[in-house]
């Protein structure tokens, strides 16, 4: 059953209610020179926001400027620098967003209201170069990972497909998405076990293998690389969980869909630090450690069948939702948030009657969305009323809103 506020505000389960879970919404976005977005502004978006336009107009770069301003990343490009518009020096990204508590059904309230548990912030995202600043109500945050957690956001796009048919290290990005808000330390282990990888790494090319100090950096890979394990893993079960309702609820399916951590190693200290001592001969040899968890893995099956390898091309988009639903749901249920959904082109990557079953399920899933499409005829969305739903249109980067 969902509970909402109409005019602008944000919309929230029942459940999530008595979870304590609140809801997260953008009250104002503020984009300047952000690819081929000179300048944007929305204010007090909707429950559900879509924004449509031919490809090339700008429609991801609105996606990617709230994604941006939450996590200080862009989930389009690891080089900050290609999203500055060409010739400008500087772009930045400032959102106003509040956290509130559900409403009694039928309540109307602006977003920005002064009920007792509501909490708004400011948070800003500057590009100078290759230098990124972000701050939180005018102050910097103790660390990015911090910054990152404080507005959850999730996000598809058709690079997504990659998650259950393509290589490893997409579904490890999952797990440390979830990871990162169910345990935050899990960040900085994965970021020590990096460092201390490739400094063993250098010092086998450079020394061999019996190279002293070898023990000091595999004791770290071993510490920091079994904590990432331990995440990882937690990850998975909570994942799992909300996966095999996810997908049953979006598709009908008879078959259960099941996720399982295959780890890349050992997953306690001695024995990865054993294998890693044992192993450097041939480490050396092929360029990088062959155990850790740099090699992990999740595992999907479906009806008892690898997806990798079995699963067809329309059942991988469902696979792929499924796994960001259930994302949606971990990180609101750790975080006690229920995150932005950010939506891009789903309407050209699913079929009608997914699409619907989609749709579906995020009325009862509720939080905020931001969509794009090609085709705003194609996005039918029956049971949310005219309050809740608001249209944009983008052309050579300017925001324009359509009218009802």
């Amino acid at each position: 059953m969902a509970y909402g506020c109409l005019g602008g505000s944000i919309w929230q389960r029942e459940s999530d209610s008595a979870l304590g879970v609140k809801a997260l919404g953008i009250a104002s976005l503020s984009i300047r020179n952000l690819r081929n977005v000179e300048r944007a502004e929305l204010a007090a978006l909707p429950r559900f926001t879509v924004l449509s336009g031919h490809n090339g107009q700008g429609k991801t770069t609105i996606l990617e400027a709230v994604y941006l301003v939450c996590t200080s990343k862009s989930f389009r490009t690891a080089k900050l620098t290609e999203v500055i518009a060409h010739g400008a020096p500087a772009a930045s990204v400032r959102a106003t967003l509040l956290e509130t508590d559900a409403l009694p059904r039928g309540r109307a309230s602006a977003l920005g209201g002064a009920r007792p548990n509501d909490e708004s912030r400011e948070q800003v995202l500057g590009l100078e170069g290759a230098r990124r600043k972000v701050t939180l109500d005018g102050k910097r945050p103790a660390s990015l990972a911090s910054y990152a957690v404080k507005s959850p956001v999730v996000v598809f796009h058709p690079g997504e497909l990659m998650l259950s048919s393509g290589p490893a290290g997409k579904r490890r990005t999952l797990l440390d998405r979830v990871a990162l808000f169910v345990d935050p330390t899990s960040t900085d282990h994965l970021q020590r076990y990096t460092e201390a990888s490739r400094a063993r790494q250098r010092l086998l090319e450079m020394r061999g293998a019996a190279a002293p100090g070898l023990e000091a950096f595999e004791k770290l890979m071993a510490v920091h690389g079994s904590a990432v394990g331990r995440a990882r893993a937690e990850a998975t079960r909570r994942l799992g969980d909300e996966l095999l309702r996810a997908f049953g609820r979006m598709t009908r399916e008879a078959r259960a869909l099941e996720a399982r951590y295959e780890p890349g190693g050992p997953d306690d200290e001695a024995s990865l630090e054993r294998v890693l001592a044992g192993d450097r001969e041939r480490d050396r040899r092929r360029g990088s450690a062959g155990a850790g968890p740099h090699r992990d893995d999740l595992e999907l099956r479906l009806g008892g069948h690898d997806v990798r390898s079995y699963a067809s091309q329309g059942e991988h988009r469902a696979v792929t939702m499924a796994l960001k639903m259930a994302e949606l749901s971990c990180i609101a249920e750790a975080r006690g948030v229920q995150p932005l959904l950010l939506l891009d082109d789903v309407s050209s990557e699913l079929d009608v009657a997914r699409t619907a079953l989609l749709f579906e399920y995020l009325r009862e899933t509720q939080g905020q969305i931001l969509l794009t499409t090609t085709r705003p005829e194609l996005i039918d969305t029956p049971g949310f009323s005219s309050d809740e739903r608001r249209d944009y249109r983008l052309e050579r980067g300017v925001v324009t809103e359509v009218d009802s």
